[in-house]
């Protein structure tokens, strides 16, 4: 073999302080090399080294409370983190947020991408992902906090259009993680959910001079079917064996996240037992129309695939995910990216590339904050850095963009009545404000490409113009003036206002209902 073999805790030694690391990981345990990262967060703990380390993260990594990316966030432990999504480390949350490390968040397309530019050793990534939005120069140029100061990402023009460039990393470690190594060195995911970046990752630091961990499950003795390698042996330096590695969180080996299944039973019924929740999917679903290459984001947009599926349309339309993966059953909650039973898996910097050829016909997303100009805020609000995650580089390339969310947030209550709503408590928070705290949708850009957008609430639906937002639907049941334009700092454009469709306050299982009261 050419790699060489070390316990766990031999290979966290081989980290050394100021390295810059390159993670890949995804929420829930998905391809999550958790036993380096606990080596590497007990040696620190143990000797304060190592130290002033630069994280480098795609996706999200963690259980928001001690894994994945939080077995980094002690102080002293991390100088700087690049990350496309944070909300899994509520720790490393905390550490920006205190200005105790530099904090920078990239769409996760673009971090992807960048490392496999890296790794080749090109003068960084050249993009239109992210013009407009807080990682544009003239916004944010991806800083998150006061602490972070570099420039990491310029305009440039190039044949009269503008574009972006990411400055490459120079990666010294790429820990990542597969399922089998052969007597070669040879790397398998068998039994991974999806293969993320972990390539790019292994690429970013060979072109970098630096090292490569892999992190497996079990050590095979026949060589692996050329087909069933994704990491070949001389990418790999080092490997280390954990026969406890589990596939994610919550699963021991469980074959339905990587083995073909029969299509889902579908007329099952979502479920919903909260009305906003309810509403705003069957209103988004409507988008949808047979034949779409559909995405769905985390959260109440991720609701969108049971309404097809109640409706019996989901047969109808390709399910396309940042992380790689095709059709199945999407996983909901902790496990969300993963899919039972999909019918293709491919790397994230492909299906990233996929995204931006144009792939995705709808994709259905959250919205924790829209302004007057159409744009959408999902990446840092309440003094907290979120990230985006993938929302950039899906939302940017899809044909038509629906926005799902509530009009307002904390303590919001409606009742569905014959067709209609009545607001029984009003929220607290604002959710559509007069300018966004962060940037994460450009409505302006999307205007000027021709890109349609809806923002999808339980109570009225907006749509982007050149002119910013129009308000083009309410609910049956409301006052418009009260209900709606009492809580907008603007005055929307209201050209031809109509009632949302009956079909979207339809009642909710009673039961259901029961049961969570």
């Amino acid at each position: 073999m050419r790699a060489e073999l070390l316990s766990v805790d031999d290979a966290a030694a081989l980290v050394k302080d100021g390295a810059t690391v390159a993670l890949a990981a995804n929420g829930g345990g998905m391809l999550e090399p958790t036993e380096l990262i606990g080596a590497i967060e007990r040696r620190f703990l143990a000797t304060s080294s190592p130290r002033a380390l630069h994280v480098v993260h795609a996706l999200g990594a963690g259980d928001r409370a001690s894994r994945g990316l939080n077995g980094f966030a002690h102080e002293g432990m991390v100088r700087r983190v690049t990350g496309g999504h944070w909300t899994w480390s509520p720790a490393m949350m905390r550490l920006a947020a205190e200005e105790k490390i530099e904090a920078y968040t990239m769409p996760a397309g673009v971090i992807t991408h960048l490392l496999r530019e890296s790794g080749a050793r090109r003068p960084g990534l050249v993009t239109r992902t992210g013009l407009h939005t807080f990682a544009d120069p003239r916004l944010k140029g991806c800083r998150a906090n006061a602490s972070a100061r570099d420039d990491v990402v310029e305009l440039l023009e190039l044949d009269g259009t503008e574009y972006l460039r990411y400055r490459p990393f120079q990666v010294d470690v790429a820990i990542i993680r597969g399922t089998e190594v052969d007597e070669r060195g040879n790397i398998g995911a068998d039994a991974e959910p999806a293969t993320l970046d972990a390539l790019e990752c292994a690429q970013a630091a060979r072109g970098s001079g630096g090292i490569v961990i892999v992190q497996v499950k079990r050590r095979t003795t026949a060589p692996l079917d050329p087909r069933r390698v994704f990491i070949p042996a001389a990418l790999v330096d080092y490997v280390v064996v954990v026969p406890e590695q589990r596939q994610t969180y919550l699963t021991e080996e469980d074959h339905t996240l990587f083995d073909p299944a029969p299509p889902a039973p579908e007329g099952v019924p979502a479920g919903f037992t909260d009305p906003i929740r309810a509403v705003v999917a069957r209103r988004a679903a409507m988008e949808v129309r047979e034949g779409d290459v559909l995405n769905l984001g985390f959260g109440m947009s991720a609701d969108v695939g049971a309404v097809l599926r109640e409706e019996g349309r989901l047969h109808e339309v390709t399910l396309a995910v940042e992380q790689g993966l095709y059709d199945g059953a999407p996983e909901l909650g902790d496990l969300f990216g993963m899919s039972v039973g999909p019918s293709a898996r491919v790397s994230s910097a492909v299906q990233f590339d996929s995204f931006a050829a144009g792939l995705i016909d709808v994709t259905c997303l959250g919205m924790a904050q829209a302004d007057r100009h159409g744009n959408v805020n999902v990446s840092a609000f309440g003094g907290k850095v979120m990230g985006p995650g993938g929302f950039v580089d899906i939302s940017q390339y899809a044909r038509t963009s629906v926005f799902c969310g509530a009009f307002r947030a904390k303590g919001l209550q409606i009742e569905l009545l014959d067709g209609g709503a009545r607001v029984v408590r009003e929220g607290q928070v604002a959710k559509f404000v007069a300018d966004v705290d962060d940037v994460t949708f450009s409505g302006r850009l999307a205007a000027e490409e021709g890109r349609r957008a809806l923002y999808v609430t339980e109570r009225c639906v907006f749509e982007l113009t050149p002119d910013g937002l129009a308000l083009i639907e309410v609910a049956p049941g409301l006052d418009l003036e009260r209900d709606i334009l009492a809580h907008l700092p603007w005055r929307p454009i209201m050209r031809d206002v109509r009632p949302m469709p009956a079909a979207a306050f339809a009642p909710i299982d009673p039961i259901l209902l029961e049961q969570q009261s």
